[in-house]
């Protein structure tokens, strides 16, 4: 990714950054010269957009078209009281310029669909999903093979979530393409077999967890800090307290198969 030179208050304001060998002035150049798009200023959203903000990503889109109700509150901390029946993307840019002035934040007030899911990507190199629905977490897998952007994706149910990094396109060290989102979950489940939080319940600080996690795995694949969850599923259970990581790998086409003879 390219670098942007950094200015003297933003010196100040990364210093924590720029002191880890990790990351240095040439990592926090290229988050601010990086591009996210976040679908979702909700309970995954909402830690990713605070914690990529804070970190100095120089331009955070943000896709939701859901208004701000009362019982989001417990666990989408973007949001305030006083937001209550305002968009969500108009109430996490307000928080996320009070934090940092120095990011761009755009917003795309509409839901995320077959029809526009290419054309907003397009905008971007690293796309977050914090979704909450089966069919939003396939299109943004396909649309993100397809344009070859990083997609770092998450879910959590009542106690419990997991996160990847997809990538793709791109070949791993055993000579082998990463695998897709559809490697690790082939089919969504039938309808009503998952219940929705509003249905089961879940706990706000679950999604805090999951949300900077995600942040974390955007914050490594700028910097080329360590080693980002490519064919690898991280698993947390809050009941145990328990992560787990297990390796999952891309099942070939036929045409991918016969390439490789």
């Amino acid at each position: 990714m390219s670098t942007q030179p950094l200015q003297p208050e933003e010196i100040e304001r990364y210093a924590r950054h720029i002191l880890l060998p990790e990351i240095g002035g040439t990592g926090q150049q290229a988050l601010k010269a990086a591009s996210v798009l976040v679908i979702g200023a909700g309970g995954l959203g909402a830690p990713v957009l605070h914690y990529l903000a804070a970190a100095g990503v120089g331009r955070l889109g943000i896709v939701d078209d859901d208004i701000v109700s009362l019982s989001n509150l417990q666990r989408q901390v973007i949001h305030g009281t006083p937001d209550i029946g305002r968009l969500k993307a108009d109430s996490a840019t307000d928080t996320l310029s009070r934090l940092n002035p120095h990011v761009e934040v755009i917003r795309h007030v509409e839901r995320l669909d077959s029809a526009n899911a290419e054309t907003i990507f397009s905008g971007y190199a690293i796309v977050v999903d914090g979704s909450d629905n089966f069919e939003t977490r396939y299109l943004a897998a396909d649309t993100a093979e397809r344009l070859r952007i990083t997609l770092v994706t998450a879910a959590v149910g009542r106690f419990d979530g997991s996160l990847t990094v997809l990538r793709p396109w791109e070949t791993a060290a055993d000579g082998r393409r990463n695998p897709r989102y559809r490697d690790l979950f082939p089919a969504a489940p039938p309808p009503g077999v998952v219940p929705s939080c509003a249905e089961a319940g879940i706990v706000g600080a679950l999604t805090g967890v999951l949300g900077t996690l995600q942040a974390m795995e955007v914050i490594k694949v700028i910097t080329g800090a360590g080693e980002p969850l490519v064919g690898r599923l991280l698993m947390y259970d809050a009941l145990s307290a328990r992560f787990e990581t297990i390796r999952y790998r891309r099942k070939e086409t036929e045409d991918e198969a016969g390439a490789a003879r």
